[in-house]
């Protein structure tokens, strides 16, 4: 091979020196022959060689790259093969050992070939470090940003040879990208002292809003962009009803034993009680979050990639950066917080393109509690997050294709109207012509000259009375409430599916202002008939852990996943008994336990309480007729019951503990803010535990807190409320109901004391 004059045996006796020079037209069989040397492969994937070759000629490049497309090939390569060192910063401080041991691996004779210089690192190490750099043996340097911006650093890199800099999870330098990092701002000021050098940033989620705020802030707007399209063909995506979620944990991964798989929870609490569920319940899993200490996370990620534990369970706060090709699964305990999130980490299924699914469960009680989150935060930083948030609920609770929904997400036209590998696609929802509705929606468009968000124009259409509206004068136009059948998130959903099909855009500098692109005009100029979907509708879960904990139980509503002919005959008996007994439906058994009935088929009182919600008070006060009529049924229909009774989840011995430490302290009195503070629970935590307790039951007697803490009236009205109006549990419809003068924390403690005396006979 010939390499700017040069021949082979010259630049081969040269090679992993710093001096050799390989910044040149390299032929595209010589690039592949050193793609064979180091790494082993024969041939590059999608762009990878073009990059490649863009970067070694000493140009900057933007490379756009779904997780498994092989970003880290485009800088390891030219790395190795130009002159100097590579500095790759990198937020993912607990990849970059991995990453430095495969380098080192592909080239054993010089192991400071790689470093990482970290704050993990010792004083010996460090120098270590230095000494390879000053001699010109390192040819890549991983450092975090933070590392980057110290002083020491920038000096020791001003006397190296820069060979250029990669910026990897470069989607961190923008406030709109998923994992904003303040420290990503100061990237370009520092590269500019170090020295000038060409740039790659490398991502795999950025919408065309961050790869703008990518390329500004980076001071390389002249840079190729490199696109790969986002559509990862081996990944099923499923969205699930938040109901009974720990339970269809552990049977999902049980119908998938012996695979790998990563769990995502908000908090570090729950990721903690996740995994240790996990191994009560027989499934090795280790967690995996920010307040770990770095020996305790390096650790469980090395025994997770070492397949001595099947599972990890992690925050989604916390960047993984697990780099296994094997993953088979990714399940989202908690919906994220916007779809590059959720893109990237469930990217971590399937990058060897063998099977990936993809799981995650939804409640808009997640997403109540993600909303509080952002309270504290800037409005400018609020308003962003509140669009992302909005975002990740149209892609949940929409009936459209999921691979459809996240490519256009990511400005990608996805034109299959079926992809076969979603949820959605796989269970067809019934179409409505949608024509009518789409020219109405235009019209309204026009008319309001493109300077309103979705929610408002929804709003209009559906005949929403609000402040907004009203300050605008919408509730007298002519499209107010056009269609009396149709609600807002009726007008949502053909919203959204106006913007897939590229009728309708947002305009992200302008909050989600909604205009008409080409292709809605021309439509509106010549409607044409066309077919759309109505949304999924999910209720709050109500089931009170983790991100639930801060928020109010309430009604639940089921996947229908189960015999939907029994689930009627159960309601109508539910519904007898609640007219005999002078009691609330829901009372007797939530919606979800009458789901699980359908599922499990119980016989026995003992089988009963395996259902949601179901404690041995409550199968020994209501539960006979519910056994006689579901035996009855499995006869007549000749139905084969499941043989997992023995699936009851075990509880974490912490979990019952507590609940009989709750049980002990009210029973003496103690106030139950006291309690909390005992077990170091904020009250939210602490009502949580106990509507769960109460739920499953158990009689928790806590009038002498109520009559402490909440006003007679107060007391009568809400109790009055939940007794004779309420048709569900939900405190959310509770608040909603009995307005503003009635705090959550207050409808909740009575909502206790009403289901431990009625429901639970005390």
């Amino acid at each position: 091979m010939q390499i700017e004059g040069k021949q082979d045996t010259a630049y081969i006796a040269d090679k992993y020196t710093a001096n050799n020079i390989y910044r040149m037209n390299i032929t595209s069989e010589a690039l592949r022959a050193e793609l064979k040397e180091f790494f082993g492969f024969t041939s590059f994937k999608q762009m990878q060689e073009d990059i490649i070759k863009h970067l070694i000629s000493g140009r900057n490049a933007f490379v756009l790259m779904p997780t498994g497309g092989g970003k880290s090939l485009c800088y390891q390569l030219p790395a190795l093969l130009m002159k100097g060192t590579a500095v790759v910063v990198s937020p993912l401080i607990a990849l970059m050992k991995n990453q430095v041991d495969a380098i080192r691996g592909f080239v054993a004779e010089k192991e400071g070939i790689a470093h990482f210089l970290n704050s993990s690192l010792t004083k010996a190490q460090i120098q270590e470090v230095k000494e390879d750099l000053l001699k010109g043996t390192t040819k890549l340097l991983y450092v975090a940003p933070e590392s980057l911006t110290k002083d020491d650093n920038v000096q020791l890199l001003r006397q190296c040879k820069i060979s250029f800099y990669a910026i990897d999870e470069a989607h961190c330098i923008s406030e709109w990208g998923h994992d904003f990092r303040p420290e990503y701002r100061r990237i370009l000021p520092i590269v500019q002292e170090i020295g000038k050098a060409p740039i790659i940033a490398l991502t795999a989620t950025a919408t065309p809003k961050v790869q703008a705020d990518i390329l500004k802030n980076l001071g390389m707007t002249d840079a190729k962009v490199f696109k790969s399209s986002f559509n990862r063909t081996n990944l099923y995506y499923e969205v699930r009803p938040k109901i009974n979620a720990e339970k269809e944990i552990i049977k999902f991964i049980r119908q998938n034993e012996g695979k790998s798989g990563i769990i995502y929870c908000l908090s570090r609490k729950k990721v903690e009680d996740m995994a240790e569920l996990l191994n009560v319940n027989g499934i090795k899993a280790l967690p995996y979050h920010a307040g770990l200490d770095a020996a305790t996370r390096a650790g469980n990620q090395d025994k997770f990639l070492m397949e001595e534990v099947d599972v990890i369970v992690a925050t989604i706060a916390f960047g993984m950066g697990i780099d296994k090709p094997d993953v088979r699964f990714v399940i989202h305990y908690n919906i994220p917080k916007s779809l590059e999130g959720y893109y990237q980490e469930t990217g971590r299924a399937g990058r060897d393109g063998g099977e990936g699914k993809c799981v995650a469960f939804y409640s808009f009680s997640d997403i109540l509690k993600l909303e509080k989150f952002m309270q504290s935060k800037p409005v400018a930083e609020q308003e962003i997050g509140k669009q992302l948030l909005t975002e990740t609920v149209a892609y949940a609770e929409s009936n459209q294709c999921r691979r459809k929904t996240l490519l256009n997400y990511f400005g990608e036209v996805y034109s299959e109207d079926n992809c076969g590998n979603c949820d959605n696609c796989l269970h067809q929802q019934p179409e409505f012509e949608g024509k009518d509705y789409l020219v109405t929606l235009f019209q309204l468009i026009r008319s309001m000259k493109e300077h309103f968000k979705a929610d408002h124009l929804a709003n209009i259409l559906g005949g929403v009375t609000n402040a907004m509206i009203t300050s605008y004068k919408h509730n007298t136009s002519r499209f107010f409430g056009i269609d009396k059948e149709k609600d807002e998130r009726f007008w949502l959903a053909v919203i959204r599916q106006a913007c897939v099909e590229q009728f309708l855009k947002k305009d992200i500098e302008q909050y989600g202002l909604i205009s008409l692109t080409d292709k809605g005009k021309e439509f509106l100029a010549k409607p044409y008939s066309i077919m759309l979907k109505e949304d999924r509708h999910f209720e709050d879960s109500g089931e009170g852990d983790d991100v639930d904990e801060d928020m109010p139980a309430g009604g639940k509503k089921g996947g229908g996943g189960g015999d939907q002919v029994l689930l009627a005959m159960l309601k109508d008996l539910r519904k007898d008994m609640g007219k005999k007994l002078n009691l609330p439906p829901y009372v007797i058994f939530t919606d979800p336990a009458l789901e699980d009935m359908t599922i499990f088929y119980p016989i026995t009182n003992d089988e009963l309480t395996s259902c949601s919600g179901v404690g041995k008070g409550k199968a020994d006060k209501y539960g006979q007729p519910f056994i006689e009529l579901i035996k009855k049924y499995v006869e007549e229909n000749e139905i084969l019951r499941p043989d997992d009774f023995d699936f009851k989840i075990r509880s974490t011995e912490d979990s019952s503990n507590i609940s009989r430490f709750i049980i002990h302290n009210t029973d003496m009195h103690v106030p139950l803010d006291e309690i909390a503070r005992m077990k170091d629970l904020d009250m939210d935590e602490l009502l949580t535990k106990i509507e769960a307790m109460v739920s499953a039951g158990n009689r928790i007697k806590i009038d002498y807190y109520i009559r402490q803490t909440v006003d007679e009236d107060k007391i009568d009205d809400i109790y009055n409320y939940f007794k004779e109006e309420a048709e569900s549990d939900s405190v959310i419809e509770a608040m909603k109901a009995l307005g503003p003068d009635y705090t959550e924390e207050e409808i909740r403690l009575i909502r206790i004391k009403f289901l431990t005396e009625i429901a639970n006979g005390y």
